[in-house]
């Protein structure tokens, strides 16, 4: 039975809108987590009822089978949500921190690939899962960018200082689309061998796409504000804010730049120099909405989409196990990535009063790391990759996402 793509729409809309309804009328937790736990609960309630009605968890699982996460996510909606989270960031704030959230969103993603894949090669080794260590770096660098987007709410309501925030804001925004570069890099080498290619040409396509697509971003962020300032038409404008997101992303995947990194640039320039001298304040405050609208729609059906892969994920055996002791893993790497820079930094810059414990806890992994676990093909240990990403995603959001506010409320009193 085929599965058309608007009947997969309408059925995901729907889900979002009943689960959005039931989690701010009763459960009351922040929208993205409630929802995800909820659609965790409608997966663990099918599996369930699928003991007493086999047709109803083979339908199930057809149906998210058909939804292909990886394209949905990586070419639609990371587009959209990178866009509508930079418009938001203050670009003087950002200037002031520019340079930690640098070296976290560079240096630490690269510290947190080293670690985590150093230390899966052993873990792996233990339970006699032979893996190449080429491939334990490939793991490393789809589990560390970080995904704050789902508890930057909370953290504004623990009065965090605001620089410790934009710090958390613009590395989230920054290493998704530094993550992928390194993701893609990696991927580069496991796939052609690291005998077929140099360290220089490593660097190139590292340079190539990190720097192309911040590059196209500012292209694409001056021309778009250049075309806002001409006009005063909301309707117009909006539909053009649109365009560039959705053709700057294509175009980015064409010319083989990051279309992330892209996406972060030129939301930076519309959100700032757009909106301040472009637009009139009836425009300002309908894109704001639309962009605003879009972000949490689509971060709801995220979340949704991450909940129900629970029905097509298997996790058993030593892979459970593996997947367990994967979670300290992570936090550690995450820790070990945030300390060094920090450590680097404080010979000249001041940081705030338990920023390493709040940005490592504060770390969460999202769908990003589910997607790129699912673009991996199977002989490069698809299955199991995405099993412990998947376990990791879960812990993240649901156990760090819900303490985060309380810890960093505690950490800023303290």
């Amino acid at each position: 039975m085929n599965i058309g793509f608007y009947t997969i729409l309408t059925v995901l809309i729907v889900l979002t809108a009943a689960f959005s309804y039931i989690n701010h009328r009763f459960i009351k937790m922040p929208a993205t987590i409630g929802i995800m736990l909820i659609s965790l609960l409608a997966s663990l309630a099918v599996v369930a009822l699928g003991s007493f009605y086999p047709s109803l968890l083979d339908r199930s699982n057809h149906v998210v089978k058909s939804i292909d996460f990886e394209n949905i996510l990586m070419r639609i909606m990371l587009s959209f949500l990178l866009f509508a989270g930079a418009l938001h960031v203050d670009v003087h704030k950002l200037k002031r921190e520019i340079t930690p959230i640098a070296l976290f969103s560079t240096l630490g993603v690269l510290i947190s690939t080293a670690c985590i894949g150093t230390f899966m090669y052993f873990i792996f080794g233990f339970f006699s899962a032979n893996i190449p260590f080429i491939y334990c770096l490939l793991l490393g660098a789809l589990i560390s960018p970080t995904d704050p987007i789902a508890v930057l709410g909370l953290l504004k309501k623990a009065n965090i200082p605001s620089s410790l925030e934009i710090k958390i804001t613009g590395e989230s925004l920054f290493n998704d689309g530094v993550g992928v570069v390194v993701f893609i890099s990696i991927y580069e080498v496991a796939r052609l061998g690291m005998e077929n290619l140099s360290f220089w040409q490593v660097g190139l396509l590292f340079l190539q796409e990190s720097g192309g697509g911040i590059l196209w971003g500012m292209l694409l962020g001056y021309a778009g504000f250049y075309l806002l300032r001409s006009i005063d038409h909301y309707q117009v404008e909006v539909l053009i804010t649109i365009a560039m997101v959705m053709g700057g992303y294509l175009l980015a995947s064409y010319l083989h730049i990051s279309g992330p990194l892209a996406m972060v640039v030129a939301g930076i320039i519309t959100g700032n120099k757009g909106m301040e001298k472009a637009m009139s304040d009836t425009t300002r405050d309908y894109l704001k909405k639309f962009w605003e609208l879009i972000d949490e729609m689509l971060n709801a059906i995220l979340f949704i989409l991450i909940g129900f892969e629970m029905l097509i994920v298997s996790i058993k055996g030593d892979l459970l196990w593996i997947s367990l002791i994967a979670i300290p893993v992570i936090l550690f790497a995450r820790l070990v990535s945030v300390f060094v820079p920090i450590f680097l930094l404080s010979f000249n810059r001041t940081f705030e009063k338990n920023s390493i414990a709040i940005l490592t806890w504060g770390g969460l992994r999202g769908g990003i790391s589910v997607a790129l676990a699912l673009s991996l093909p199977a002989s490069m240990h698809k299955q199991e990759f995405l099993s412990i990403t998947y376990t990791i995603v879960i812990f993240s959001i649901i156990v760090q996402g819900l303490t985060i506010g309380k810890v960093a409320r505690k950490l800023a009193q303290s």
